[in-house]
């Protein structure tokens, strides 16, 4: 497993990391100990970055962080990054102030068992928080008092990222990339790197999408988010199928798929293709299958792709995909 810088943390973190949205929530039944043994097999891998949030099955993915790290003793191992926010409502942006988000923090600090939460970043905030100085204030605060070692933000859109990293509170950034998601490598991420900013890229396999496993009739569980959220019923739309209309997305699939080396799967395409950025410190591929995250941790060592490979995606990018998202986020 390589390591990365993550921005002005000063921690080298793994480059392949792991999301733990699929063993909390929304993505259909997951027992306990299936979700305790993915987090189990990215330790095994080498895998030292691992994400989470408090509303993951409502601070599910916390505790079987919390479980598995005492239970290996590896709290000073692992390096993690959580979120909060979003049990507020979204239109009300100044109740993201001190009083809300330290509540969240003492909370995640129990689930966890960790006395200063190693990151902790707003969960996509409505856009009005970012013009707020105060809510920024809140994390700066945090920070001093040592309930958090390091703040950040994830966000849904570009511009919101931009004006994050304004604030010098702000170490990190999380942010929708891959294949069929391109935008932030035009102007964010050379931002990113004159501001010594970590980032952290989320759904990178499109929700299954760019892996190629998912049929074009594939029925998804009533609580799976593929199922409810295609539209945007529940959050952003961006974060399914990255915001891709899901019979377009496997056009866009079939059109990428004669440019994958056959040594590759289209998995590990995606991952190695989010890699090849300098900028990316860490991707957090999530999984509710161990062997799954082996097969991601192993993206890492990969030989990074031909600029001829680079082209074909920005080409199926440009004619399939980019209408639907690019302007969007």
């Amino acid at each position: 497993m390589n390591h990365r810088r993550l921005g002005s943390t000063g921690r080298d973190v793994s480059e392949v990391g792991l999301g733990t949205w699929n063993i909390g929530g929304s993505w259909g039944d997951v027992d306990d100990e299936t979700g305790r043994e993915v987090v189990r097999a990215a330790i095994d891998a080498d895998i030292d970055f691992i994400d989470t949030a408090d509303v993951y099955g409502d601070g599910r993915s916390e505790r079987h962080i919390g479980h598995v790290l005492d239970e290996r003793d590896a709290h000073d191992d692992v390096f993690i990054a959580t979120k909060a926010g979003r049990r507020l409502d979204p239109h009300e942006a100044d109740r993201y102030d001190y009083e809300n988000i330290s509540e969240f923090v003492a909370r995640s600090q129990e689930y966890l068992n960790e006395e200063t939460l190693d990151l902790l970043q707003l969960h996509c905030p409505p856009t009005e928080a970012y013009y707020q100085p105060e809510t920024f204030d809140a994390l700066e605060r945090l920070k001093d008092e040592g309930e958090i070692a390091h703040a950040g933000v994830s966000v849904e859109k570009v511009e919101e990222a931009l004006k994050a990293i304004e604030y010098d509170v702000v170490e990190t950034v999380q942010i929708i990339f891959n294949p069929f998601r391109q935008r932030p490598n035009e102007l964010f991420f050379e931002q990113a790197k004159r501001n010594d900013i970590g980032v952290i890229v989320r759904v990178p396999y499109a929700s299954g999408l760019l892996t190629g496993a998912l049929e074009r009739d594939q029925e998804f569980a009533e609580d799976d988010h593929r199922n409810f959220n295609r539209e945007g019923e529940a959050f952003d739309v961006g974060e399914t199928f990255a915001g891709v209309p899901y019979e377009t997305g496997h056009d866009a699939v079939e059109a990428l798929e004669p440019h994958v080396p056959d040594d590759r799967s289209l998995a590990e395409f995606t991952l190695r293709w989010i890699l090849d950025h300098e900028a990316v410190s860490t991707v957090i591929p999530g999984t509710t299958s161990p062997e799954h995250v082996r097969s991601n941790a192993a993206a890492s060592d990969l030989d990074a792709l031909s600029s001829q490979a680079h082209g074909a995606a920005r080409d199926v990018y440009e004619e399939y995909v980019a209408e639907h998202v690019h302007h969007r986020w």
